[in-house]
C-alpha cells in the first residue's frame, strides 16, 4: 500500500489561508509583478500543497511508534501512539507555518529543513513536478523553492514566457556578473539573478533614457500658475459622439463621473460650458459646488444625455454611430505631480497639440474577439488591437518595442568584449553571449508588455485614490467612456521604469535553482511519465485566457519575435485547443460543455497512463461566489472537475478549502463562504475498482464519515471549511469504486454523491448532540429553531420536557430569559462579563461555548483559554464544547446569523490555540489549588 501524505489527512489550513491573503497586498519584490496574468494561486497555498503532496503523514510511523511504547514500558499504548502522531504532524504543520510566511522567503536555515523533510520522504529522489496549465506560474516556481525539479507547460505562449522567466531563465545565469559596463564592481557577488537583475535595470534605464531623447517632446510639462513646470503624470479624457437633436449637434462628452479627486481638502473636479456649440471645461474645487447624483457625469448602464440641450441617448445610438464614424475624443483635464498631492490644471492648446502624433505605421495587427460581457470594446467601434491606444501610446510603445532589440545588441556587444563566446540563442538552448542578451531582451520586452495595462485608452482615473486604474481590474476588456492617458516618462505608474524596478525586485527574489523548464505544450497531448501533477486547470468558463492574453502578446510579439521566434511566430495566441468553456466558440452552451469536459477528461485520462502510486496529485478547482446550493457547493464547473476525474481513473483522496480573502471577509456567512479554491488530491484508482449499489455506498458514508469529521475537527479546520472538507472522505469512498448502482439501474452522479454526503454530515453533526448535557441539547434544538429571538413559553416547555430540561433551570443558570409567554435564548453580547465556571451551580456545555467565543472575541486567547481550563477542572468535556462550536456554526450559516457564526467560527478554528492557553494557565496556578477541593469548597458553600 502507497503511504498516505499529509494533504490526504490534515493541513494547517487557518495559517495557510491567512498567509494566502496577505499576499493581495504585498506588491514590492511578488514574483506577480513580472507580469500581469488572472487568476494567479498564492504562492504560500501552492508551497504548501506541494510540501504535503510529498511528505508522509505521520500516522504512517504508527507502527515504530507502537514499539517505541512497548520499549517504554507504556500503559496505554493507543494512547501514546495517538499522542506522537499528533506531536509529529504537529512538528510539520509548525513547518508549514514558517514556510508560508512571505517574510520568511530568504531563510536558508528554513528552507533546508524543509527540503529535508521533502527528501526523508521520498527516499532522497523526489519526483519532478508538472503543472501542464503553468498559467502564471505559481506551482512551477514553488517547485523550484523547494528543490524540486520543476517543469512547466502551457497552450498559451504568455504564459510559457512568463514561466520561462521565472523557472527556466534565472537558473541559466545564476551567480554570474551583470555585462553592463562598470557594474560588476558595485559588489563583491552577485548570487542567485542578481546579476541577472542589475543588467535589466541599467538596460531598461538606457532604453528609457533613450525613450525620452527620441519622444519626449510628446510629453510637456505643465505650466502651473506660479509660472513653474510640473512633470505631467497623466491626461484624462472625454470620448465624444455628435449629439442626435438636429437642433444641437454638439460633440457630446461621454463621461463617468466629472470628479477628479474627493479626498478631504483636495478636492477637484470638471465644469463644463457649451459655447458655439463647443464644448469647454475648466476645473473647480470648491466640494459646495461639485457635482451631485444625476448631475455628475453623461453617461451609464441605459444610456446617455446631451449637457447641451438635454437630450437623453440610448447607448444603442452611440453603439451604432461608433462603429460607423467612431468616437471622438476631448481633453478634460492635465494631472500634474505636486509635492504633496496630485494637480488638477485645465486642458490647454499645448498639451492638445502634444497628444496629436501620427498614427505609427508599424503597429500590432489582429481583430479583438466580439464577447459580450467580457470584450465589450468591439460594439462600440474598437474592433483591432491597435484601436484601444491612442497615437501617442502606438507611438510610445513602438519605440520602447524597438529599443527592446537595440538594448539586446548592446548587450551582446558588452558581454563579447567582457570575455563571454558569442554562442547559440537562447531558444537553442545556448548559455554564452547571444543566449544572455536574448534573456535580458525578454525581461525589457515583458516590461514594455506589462505597462500596456496602464498605458491603454481603457484606464480610467480613479478619483477617491488620485491615481489611474488599470484595464485589467478584471479579467475582461471592458468599454470604458472617459480615459486617463498616463504618461511613460513621469516616473510614476505606466512608466517603463517604474515597471522595470518592479520586475528587477521581484526577479532578485527568485530562488534560480535548480534548473527548471517551460515550454509550449497542448496539456492533452504531453508526455507525463515520470512526472507528479500539481496544477491549476481552467475553470470552465471563468477566464478566456487567450483572447485576453492576445492584449498582451501582440506587443510582446513585436518586441521579442526575433529572440523567440518559435513560441512568438503565430499572429495571435493560439485558440482552437484552449481548455475554455466558451458558448460563442463552441456552438452555444451545450456545445462549450460538451468541449470543455471531453477535453478536460483526456487531459487527466492521458496523465492516468503514467501516473504513479506513490504520490498524490494536486488539482486546484476555483468556486464563483454563487456555487452554493441548499445542498451543499454545485455548479457545472464542479461537477465537470470531479465527474472528469473519476471518469478519468482517479479517486479523490482529500478536498481542501484553501482562501485568499482578507481575514474580515472570510466568514461573511451564506454566499460568501466559499473558498477561493478547493485542492483536490487524487490517486490512480486500481483497474480492479468493484462496483457498489447506493444502499452500500450510503452504509460506508455513515461508517466511515464520523471519524473523518472528528479528524478534521480536531485538524482545526475552520467550521465554515468543514463541509468542503468533508467532501474529501465523501468523495474518497464514491470514487473509489468504479460505480455506483442506482435502484433504477443507472449509475449514480456527482450531484448525488454530494448531495448523500452533505446529508450525512448534517447527520454526523446532529449526532454529536448525544455526548452533550440535557440543557445543552434544548438550547441547541431552541437555537435551530428561533436563533436569539423570544418565542412561546409552551413550545420552549414542551422541548425542554422532552430534552430533559427545565426552562426554569436554565432561567437560573443565566443562558435564557422567561417572561410574559416568551423565551428567549441569550446572544454571546448579552451575556455578562467575568464568567467563571468554578463558580457555575449550574454549568453547561452551551454556557461554556457561548462565554469561550465572547470571551475570545472580546479579550482574546489568554482569557479563553482560562476559561476552557476551569471548566476542565469542573469535568466539562471539552471534546464536546469543541463539536459543539462546529454545531452551532452550522445552524448560524444557515439561519443567515452572520454576526454569531462569526464568533463559532472564530472558536473552532481557534481551539488548539485556546487549548494552549489553557494548559498555560493551568501550569501557572498555584499547585496548592486542586480541582476537587474547589468543587468541593463550593458544593459546601
Amino acid at each position: 500500500m502507497p503511504k498516505r501524505k499529509l494533504i490526504e489527512v490534515a493541513l494547517p489550513l487557518e495559517e495557510i489561508n491567512k498567509q494566502s491573503a496577505r499576499e493581495k497586498s504585498i506588491r514590492h519584490g511578488h514574483p506577480s509583478t513580472l507580469h500581469l496574468w488572472w487568476a494567479r494561486r498564492p504562492l504560500a497555498t501552492a508551497r504548501a500543497v506541494l510540501f504535503a503532496q510529498l511528505v508522509d503523514d505521520p500516522s504512517e510511523n504508527a507502527d515504530e511508534y507502537r514499539e517505541e511504547a512497548i520499549r517504554h514500558g507504556e500503559a496505554d499504548i493507543d494512547d501514546y501512539v495517538d499522542r506522537r502522531i499528533a506531536a509529529e504532524r504537529e512538528r510539520l504543520f509548525d513547518l508549514i507555518r514558517r514556510m508560508v510566511d512571505w517574510d520568511n522567503l530568504n531563510d536558508e536555515a528554513l528552507f533546508d529543513q524543509v527540503r529535508a523533510e521533502i527528501l526523508r520522504s521520498t527516499d532522497g529522489r523526489p519526483p519532478a513536478i508538472l503543472d501542464p496549465f503553468a498559467g502564471g506560474g505559481t506551482i512551477p516556481l514553488e517547485a523550484q523553492r523547494l528543490g524540486l525539479e520543476a517543469h512547466a507547460s502551457d497552450l498559451n505562449p504568455v504564459a510559457v514566457l512568463i514561466n520561462k522567466a521565472l523557472i527556466e531563465i534565472p537558473p541559466k545565469f545564476a551567480g554570474r556578473p551583470p555585462v553592463f559596463p562598470d557594474a560588476a564592481g558595485q559588489r563583491n557577488s552577485w548570487p542567485k539573478a542578481t546579476g541577472l537583475a542589475e543588467d535589466v535595470r541599467r538596460y531598461g534605464q538606457w532604453m528609457r533614457d533613450e525613450a525620452e531623447r527620441r519622444i519626449g517632446h510628446l510629453y510637456p510639462k505643465a505650466t502651473l500658475k506660479d509660472g513653474s513646470k510640473a512633470t505631467v503624470i497623466a491626461w484624462i479624457w472625454a470620448r465624444t459622439v455628435t449629439c442626435p437633436n438636429p437642433a444641437c449637434g454638439i460633440e457630446m462628452p461621454l463621461v463617468r463621473s466629472w470628479w477628479l479627486g474627493e479626498k478631504k481638502g483636495k478636492e477637484a473636479y470638471v465644469v463644463h460650458r457649451v459655447v458655439d456649440g463647443k464644448v469647454e471645461f475648466g476645473i473647480g474645487h470648491d466640494p459646495k459646488l461639485g457635482p451631485k447624483g444625476t448631475d455628475d457625469g453623461t453617461v451609464g448602464r441605459l444610456g446617455a444625455k446631451c449637457i447641451s440641450c438635454g437630450t437623453a441617448v440610448p447607448l444603442e445610438y452611440v453603439r451604432v454611430q461608433s462603429r460607423r464614424d467612431g468616437l471622438g475624443a476631448q481633453l478634460m483635464a492635465v494631472v500634474a505631480e505636486g509635492q504633496r498631492s496630485r494637480i488638477y490644471l485645465a486642458a490647454t492648446e499645448e498639451h492638445i497639440a502634444a497628444a496629436e502624433a501620427a498614427h505609427p505605421t508599424d503597429v500590432p495587427q489582429g481583430e479583438l474577439f466580439d464577447w459580450p460581457g467580457r470584450i465589450n470594446v468591439v460594439r462600440y467601434g474598437l474592433t483591432t488591437f491597435a484601436s484601444l491606444f491612442t497615437n501617442r501610446q502606438l507611438t510610445a510603445l513602438t519605440t520602447f518595442s524597438d529599443l527592446v532589440g537595440e538594448a539586446r545588441e548592446r548587450v551582446l556587444a558588452d558581454a563579447t568584449a567582457g570575455g563571454l563566446a558569442d554562442g547559440s540563442g537562447l531558444e537553442a538552448g545556448g548559455a554564452a553571449a547571444a543566449a544572455y542578451a536574448d534573456a535580458i531582451a525578454t525581461y525589457l520586452g515583458l516590461g514594455v508588455s506589462r505597462t500596456t495595462d496602464l498605458g491603454n485608452s481603457l484606464a480610467t482615473w480613479s478619483n477617491s485614490r488620485d491615481q489611474s486604474r488599470n484595464l485589467f481590474a478584471r479579467q475582461a476588456i471592458p468599454m470604458a467612456w472617459d480615459f486617463v492617458e498616463n504618461s511613460p516618462l513621469s516616473g510614476a505608474a505606466g512608466d517603463v521604469g517604474v515597471a522595470l524596478e518592479s520586475l528587477t525586485n521581484a526577479l532578485t527574489r527568485l530562488p534560480a535553482s535548480p534548473p527548471g523548464e517551460a515550454v509550449q505544450a497542448d496539456a492533452a497531448a504531453r508526455d507525463y511519465t515520470n512526472v507528479l501533477i500539481s496544477t491549476d486547470p481552467p475553470y470552465y468558463d471563468n477566464i478566456g485566457y487567450s483572447d485576453l492574453s492576445d492584449f498582451f502578446y501582440v506587443w510582446l510579439r513585436r518586441a521579442l519575435r526575433n529572440v523567440h521566434a518559435r513560441l512568438l511566430g503565430t499572429m495571435l495566441v493560439p485558440k482552437a485547443d484552449e481548455l475554455v468553456a466558451n458558448p460563442y466558440r463552441h456552438g452555444g452552451r451545450d456545445g462549450a460543455q460538451e468541449f470543455f469536459e471531453t477535453g478536460f477528461e483526456n487531459v487527466f485520462e492521458h496523465a492516468r497512463e503514467t501516473a504513479s502510486d506513490d504520490y498524490p496529485i494536486a488539482v486546484f478547482y476555483a468556486f464563483k461566489q454563487s456555487e452554493l446550493e441548499s445542498e451543499g457547493l454545485a455548479s457545472t464547473g464542479w461537477e465537470t472537475i470531479l465527474g472528469g476525474m473519476i471518469r478519468a481513473g482517479w479517486m479523490i483522496t482529500a478536498t481542501w478549502p484553501v482562501r485568499s480573502e482578507r481575514a474580515g471577509r472570510m466568514i461573511s456567512v451564506g454566499t460568501n463562504a466559499l473558498a477561493s479554491s478547493i485542492v483536490l488530491a487524487l490517486r490512480p484508482r486500481p483497474e480492479t475498482a468493484a462496483i457498489i449499489d447506493r444502499r452500500g455506498l450510503v452504509s460506508e458514508l455513515r461508517s466511515a464519515l464520523p471519524n473523518a469529521l472528528r479528524d478534521l475537527q480536531q485538524g482545526g479546520i475552520a467550521p465554515v471549511d468543514l463541509a468542503q472538507a468533508a467532501i474529501g472522505p465523501g468523495m474518497a469512498i464514491f470514487s473509489k469504486y468504479a460505480k455506483v448502482i442506482e435502484p433504477n439501474g443507472e449509475p449514480m452522479s456527482v450531484r448525488e454523491a454530494l448531495r448523500q454526503i452533505n446529508a450525512i454530515l448534517d447527520e454526523v453533526l446532529s449526532e454529536q448532540e448525544g455526548d452533550f448535557d440535557g440543557d445543552t441539547r434544548w438550547c441547541v434544538a431552541w437555537f435551530e429553531q428561533h436563533g436569539f429571538e423570544a418565542s412561546a413559553y409552551g413550545e420552549a416547555e414542551t422541548l425542554a420536557n422532552a430534552k430533559n430540561a427545565s426552562i426554569s433551570g436554565l432561567a437560573h443558570s443565566g443562558v435564557l430569559s422567561s417572561g410574559a409567554g416568551k423565551v428567549k435564548l441569550f446572544a454571546p453580547d448579552e451575556l455578562p462579563d467575568g464568567y467563571d465556571p468554578m463558580t457555575d451551580d449550574r454549568i453547561s456545555l452551551w454556557e461554556v461555548v457561548l462565554h469561550l467565543a465572547k470571551t475570545l472575541s472580546g479579550s482574546g486567547l489568554d482569557a479563553a483559554g482560562r476559561i476552557l481550563a476551569r471548566a476542565e477542572q469542573r469535568g466539562v468535556d471539552t471534546t464536546a464544547a469543541h463539536e459543539l462550536a462546529y454545531r452551532l456554526f452550522a445552524i448560524a450559516d444557515k439561519r443567515g446569523m452572520t454576526q454569531a457564526g462569526i464568533l463559532f467560527n472564530s472558536l473552532g478554528s481557534s481551539w488548539s490555540e485556546v487549548r494552549t492557553a489553557a494548559d498555560a494557565a493551568v501550569s501557572a496556578a498555584p499547585a496548592s489549588v486542586s480541582s476537587e477541593l474547589d468543587f468541593d469548597s463550593l458544593l459546601e458553600a
